[in-house]
C-alpha cells in the first residue's frame, strides 16, 4: 500500500509517520519547509496539489492537514475553508477519478453541544463557529464526491508537541500562580497518538472489514475519559508536578464560559460515541489518565 499524508510535521502527522509506515510505503507532504523527509509544498495550492498526486499516484491518501486556530477563523474563514473544504474536495475529486482512498479527520466541533448523550455518527450537525462550519463543509464535500472514504471525527486533541491545550497549561504554570478555567464545557481530550493508532487499525482493516465501510462512512474516534477544561487542566498539573515538569500546582477557579468571552463559540457537550468504529475495527480507546501520563512523560526532564 503506498500511502501519502498530508500535514505531517503537525501533531497528528508527526504521530501518523510511524503507525503508517507500518502499513506500507510512505509518502509524507508538509508546507514546512526542512521537514525532514517529507515533500514541502503549499496545499492551499490546490492546483499543484493535482500535480503531485499524478505523480505520486498513492494508493491511499491520509489528509491530516487542516486549519485548525478556532478564534483566528472568525476573521480568517477564507483560509479557514481553503484548507478544511476546498483541500478535502480537491483530494476527493482526484480519488474519486482515480479510484483511490481517502481518509479524512474532522471534529467535535461540527456539533451544537446541545445533546446530553454522546454524539453517535448521524446526529444532526450544528456548528457554531466558522471553524466548525469550515470542517462540515470539508465532510459534505468528500461525501458528494462519492470516494471511497472514512472520515475519522475527534476532539480536544493533544500532543508533546505542536500547540495544544496541554503543552499551553504548561507555559502557563511556569509563570502563574493562580488560573481561571471554564468548567461549562464537557468533552473527551485525545491523545494524537492513540488517533494515529486507531488511524492504523481503520486502514489496516479496509479489505477484511469491506461490508463495514459500506454501511458507514463516518466513523467518531475519542480517548476515554469524559471531563471539563477545568478538570483537564486540575489533571495535567497533577500530573506535571509528580513527573516534576512544574515545581508548584497553580491555584484553579473555575469558571463559566460567560466569564470567558471568545470569538468562536465552543459547544458545551461535545462527547463523541466511540461505539461504531470499536465494532467495525476492533479499536479500544484508551483512559485519559494513562495517555496523559504517557504524552507528558515524553516531556520530562
Amino acid at each position: 500500500m503506498k500511502i501519502l499524508l498530508t500535514g505531517a510535521s503537525g501533531q497528528l502527522g508527526r504521530e501518523l509517520t510511524p503507525a503508517l509506515t507500518q502499513l506500507g510505503e510512505l509518502i509524507r507532504v508538509d508546507r514546512v519547509a526542512g521537514s525532514a523527509g517529507a515533500i514541502q509544498q503549499d496545499l492551499s495550492d490546490l492546483h499543484r496539489l493535482e500535480k503531485l498526486l499524478d505523480q505520486q499516484r498513492p494508493d491511499v491518501i491520509v489528509n491530516a492537514a487542516a486549519y485548525t486556530a478556532v478564534e483566528q477563523a472568525e476573521n480568517e474563514g477564507h483560509q479557514a475553508f481553503r484548507l478544511n473544504a476546498e483541500l478535502p474536495d480537491r483530494i476527493a475529486r482526484w480519488c474519486k477519478a482515480h479510484d483511490k482512498f481517502l481518509l479524512h479527520y474532522s471534529t467535535d466541533y461540527v456539533f451544537s453541544g446541545e445533546s446530553t448523550a454522546p454524539y453517535v455518527e448521524d446526529a444532526i450537525t450544528q456548528p457554531l463557529s466558522v471553524y466548525g462550519e469550515s470542517k462540515l463543509a470539508g465532510e459534505w464535500a468528500i461525501k458528494a464526491n462519492r470516494c471511497r472514504h472514512v472520515v475519522l471525527r475527534t476532539s480536544w486533541v493533544y500532543s508533546s508537541h505542536g500547540t495544544n491545550f496541554v503543552l499551553k497549561m504548561l507555559e502557563i504554570a511556569r509563570t502563574k500562580r493562580e488560573l481561571s478555567i471554564v468548567s461549562d464545557q464537557t468533552g473527551c481530550p485525545t491523545w494524537a497518538r492513540n488517533l494515529a493508532r486507531a488511524t492504523g487499525l481503520v486502514l489496516g482493516g479496509l479489505s477484511q472489514r469491506t461490508s463495514a465501510l459500506t454501511e458507514r462512512e463516518t466513523f467518531h474516534y475519542c480517548d476515554a475519559g469524559v471531563t471539563s477544561w477545568y478538570d483537564f487542566a486540575r489533571l495535567i498539573f497533577e500530573q506535571a508536578a509528580a513527573l516534576k515538569l512544574i515545581s508548584e500546582v497553580p491555584h484553579l477557579k473555575p469558571i463559566p464560559s460567560a466569564a470567558f468571552p471568545q470569538l468562536a463559540r465552543r459547544p458545551a457537550y461535545s462527547v463523541l460515541d466511540t461505539r461504531s468504529i470499536q465494532q467495525a475495527f476492533g479499536v479500544a480507546p484508551p483512559g485519559l489518565e494513562a495517555s496523559l501520563r504517557d504524552c507528558l512523560s515524553e516531556i520530562a526532564p
